[in-house]
């Protein structure tokens, strides 16, 4: 998912960052407690000399939710034929959660502009009705991380379209009209990601053709799918795209900092799907666009608070100098809401920095309190992304 990053590193990187380590006692400083407490929501806070892929993990239960027909389209990434249709699928009548995610490759002859758009066809008898639950469309660019966060805050802001779109049998019409529009320049990122339902089977494609072609007339003109690269996140229909996971243990404030590691590959394996044109069992390396509900029960018998931090852990690696994401956080100092990470610039470039999330606060007439997150692991970032709660003194 992360441009130009392969699979295989991506599993090398995960699988280095996943090991389990002996609990460490270390504590933040005075310092960056005051840091943590002064920072805005999202904003950067230089932890120096603290944060660590050895921080003790936290282990938890995890629960398939009930969810859409998920489709990807991120292999291959680039695509660097002039006209391709880069993933097909065929859908059945109810939820489709679809994200596209793909890159004008081509660069003889002279980096041609082109157009990357997504359609479905009615393969039922009767109209269909394809009614928007979710939707986010952003402007082609090579600014990857700032797509990425945008696209997954619209995504998650956005409203059920109160109106539907009729398609007639055997009729191919764009997703997303904004697409159709989209001129592409050499290296630009198309990024799309739609929630939506429709009550008749249906076909979907994402093509790459020429600005002045339809994607309908590409799609009835070209018949193959562009042959699989296997190195890039994946591409396919998923079965499984909504996920609940629970801590198994109370955080206490009295004990030192750990992390909740999701989309690691190991802990948390990868989904798998099957890419329709192949027949072939297909896993998403990151479980992009994959939502995870989170819930972690914390107490203070100490009257501290508990910080939630997230960084890039995998800073310095190829491909892996930025990171960007949202979530969304349960109340305490800041009020409910996504957040943007960070906040404060375009991308996270790792340690010293992390990103300040939340200072949940102690409840006194509650021993015991719950944290809820929603969280999706981000496109042009390279995974895991840590969760890290850090006990911090509110005095």
């Amino acid at each position: 998912m992360v441009a130009k990053i392969s699979k295989v590193a991506v599993i090398l990187l995960t699988l280095i960052f996943s090991v389990v380590v002996k609990i460490s006692g270390q504590s933040i400083t005075s310092e960056q407690n005051r840091s943590i407490l002064l920072a805005g929501q999202g904003n950067t806070v230089n932890l120096s000399g603290f944060l660590t892929e050895k921080l003790p993990l936290i282990g938890y239960r995890k629960v398939v939710l009930p969810g859409p027909q998920y489709i990807i389209s991120d292999d291959p990434e680039y695509i660097r034929i002039p006209e391709a249709v880069a993933v097909r699928e065929k859908v059945q009548p109810g939820a489709v959660r679809l994200y596209v995610y793909n890159v004008n490759g081509i660069q003889e002859p002279a980096k041609i502009e082109r157009k990357i758009t997504t359609v479905i066809k009615n393969l039922g008898e009767e109209d269909m009705h394809l009614r928007m639950l979710r939707y986010s469309s952003q402007k082609p660019s090579t600014d990857y991380f700032q797509i990425a966060k945008k696209g997954l805050t619209d995504f998650f802001s956005s409203s059920p379209y109160k109106k539907s779109l009729i398609i007639a049998p055997g009729t191919i019409v764009p997703v997303d009209e904004q697409l159709e529009k989209n001129i592409v320049k050499y290296d630009e990122l198309v990024h799309g990601l739609y929630e939506f339902v429709i009550d008749q089977p249906g076909e979907i494609s994402v093509i790459q053709t020429d600005p002045q072609t339809s994607g309908a007339d590409a799609a009835k003109r070209i018949g193959n799918v562009h042959p699989s690269s296997r190195t890039n996140a994946g591409r396919g229909l998923f079965g499984v795209c909504n996920y609940l996971v629970v801590a198994n243990d109370t955080i206490s404030t009295t004990e030192p900092a750990s992390q909740l590691i999701v989309a690691d590959g190991r802990i948390d394996p990868w989904v798998n799907g099957i890419d329709g044109s192949t027949g072939k069992i297909m896993n998403l390396s990151g479980n992009y666009g994959v939502i995870y509900e989170i819930e972690v029960n914390w107490k203070s018998p100490d009257g501290k608070g508990l910080a939630l931090i997230t960084w890039n852990a995998l800073a310095g690696a190829k491909w892996c100098d930025g990171m960007v994401t949202v979530i969304k956080v349960s109340e305490g100092k800041y009020k409910e809401g996504y957040v943007q990470v960070p906040s404060d610039k375009s991308f996270n470039t790792g340690n010293p920095d992390a990103v300040l999330l939340q200072v949940f606060l102690p409840d006194p007439e509650s021993s015991i309190q719950k944290i809820k997150l929603t969280f999706t692991p981000p496109g042009a970032t390279c995974l895991p992304v840590p969760l890290a709660f850090i006990p911090v003194d509110l005095k």
